[in-house]
């Protein structure tokens, strides 16, 4: 199988390279940063359907520009919740009034989006969530925990997987809901301390909130099959676009064993070896299933790939500096103590890969009994 890009697809690329060199500036704020790319038309060009503000492009060019992206300095996105998780899932599951509402300040960069699935003991497994929704008129009061949410705190809107059926038990009796975060004294945001001393993450806790009727997606008790097919989404040209940051990575780690002289063990230059021809394969595989594959295992292989990966590329890069990779920078402060560099960051950062979008645990589940036809796990079983 072929892999390559057409001239118009370079000719893509210098467009969009041209434009971030131009319009990436460091003191932009994330929020006015998600304005100017929905401004310039950058957000949603992997949507199914054109017409709610964004511009469509083929596949090729879609993956021109994550990629682009991933090498350049522009800050991290702030709207991909949005954009590549929600707009897709509205576009599938949603009625023409959620998709009218709720896509075109998408693409405009002007709302943001947190996704409220997992929950304290219920974190891969979502069957198990407790959060409940109680129908009241013309809305739901919901009230619950959600756990791990990323960019809890920038975010407008949160969609939520709660249970509006207390009688029904696992997968059943779910809905997805859409519930503005703005609303006091019903919904507060607690960031979490990493390890890397950074809150990326976040508890939030619902006590009553409301989320209108109308803003149930796919039907009242649909959830789990909405929820499930929101998961699709996360694999695809995203993932290319994090090989490229992996690809980075992995440079710094091989100039630092040369700096050091790691590499000359060769033991340690086998395994620097192993991690870039695995990140080839991962890359062709990637491009080989972007199209979508009918395997229900798919996408549970690649996390499994890409997370241990990453996680034996961060081992490496403390290794392949020895005993420096204990002492933090020179440039801390007493106001920042507790600073990393980067190596540092990308070895305790790496070790929730195996943990964050399903657990090895969970993904190993899928493919055995999904795949390979095996039993399924007693429920309860430790």
């Amino acid at each position: 199988m072929e892999f390559g890009f057409s001239d118009e697809d370079e000719g893509f690329r210098a467009e969009v390279r041209g434009w971030l060199g131009e319009h990436t500036h460091a003191s932009m704020t994330r929020r006015a940063w998600e304005r100017t790319l929905g401004a310039a038309g950058w957000i949603g060009l992997g949507w199914a359907e054109a017409g709610y503000g964004n511009r469509t492009v083929p596949l090729t060019q879609q993956v021109v520009w994550a990629e682009e992206y991933a090498r350049s300095a522009a800050p991290p996105r702030s709207g991909h919740i949005g954009e590549n998780l929600l707009a897709p899932t509205l576009l599938a599951h949603g009625d023409e009034e959620q998709k009218n509402r709720f896509l075109p300040p998408v693409a405009a960069g002007e709302e943001l989006w947190c996704q409220g699935y997992s929950e304290p003991g219920a974190g891969s497994d979502l069957a198990a969530v407790r959060t409940a929704a109680v129908r009241d008129g013309t809305s739901y009061r919901i009230s619950g925990q959600k756990i791990w949410t990323s960019l809890a705190h920038e975010a407008d809107w949160c969609f939520v997987l709660a249970r509006t059926d207390p009688d029904a038990r696992r997968h059943h009796g779910l809905s997805f809901l859409l519930v503005p975060m703005d609303q006091p004294g019903r919904v507060e945001v607690r960031p979490i301390r990493q390890l890397t001393g950074t809150s990326d993450f976040n508890e939030v806790f619902f006590d009553g909130a409301r989320a209108r009727v109308e803003h149930v997606v796919g039907g009242e008790g649909q959830g789990w099959r909405v929820a499930m097919s929101l998961l699709g989404f996360e694999r695809g040209v995203s993932t290319l676009a994090q090989q490229i940051g992996f690809a980075q990575e992995l440079a710094g780690v091989v100039a630092a064993a040369v700096e050091t002289g790691a590499v000359r063990d060769p033991v340690l230059r086998a395994r620097l070896v192993r991690q870039w021809a695995e990140l080839r394969a991962m890359r062709w595989n990637a491009l080989r299933t972007l199209g979508g594959s009918a395997d229900p295992g798919a996408s549970s292989v690649a996390k499994l790939l890409w997370a241990n990966w990453h996680q034996r590329l961060g081992e490496l890069a403390v290794q392949v500096r020895g005993a420096a990779a204990a002492v933090g920078p020179t440039d801390w402060s007493p106001v920042s103590p507790y600073a990393l560099d980067a190596d540092q960051h990308l070895f305790l950062f790496s070790r929730a890969d195996t943990l964050y979008g399903g657990s090895d645990q969970i993904q190993r589940t899928i493919v055995a009994e999904r795949v390979l036809g095996l039993p399924g796990e007693p429920k309860g079983a430790v």
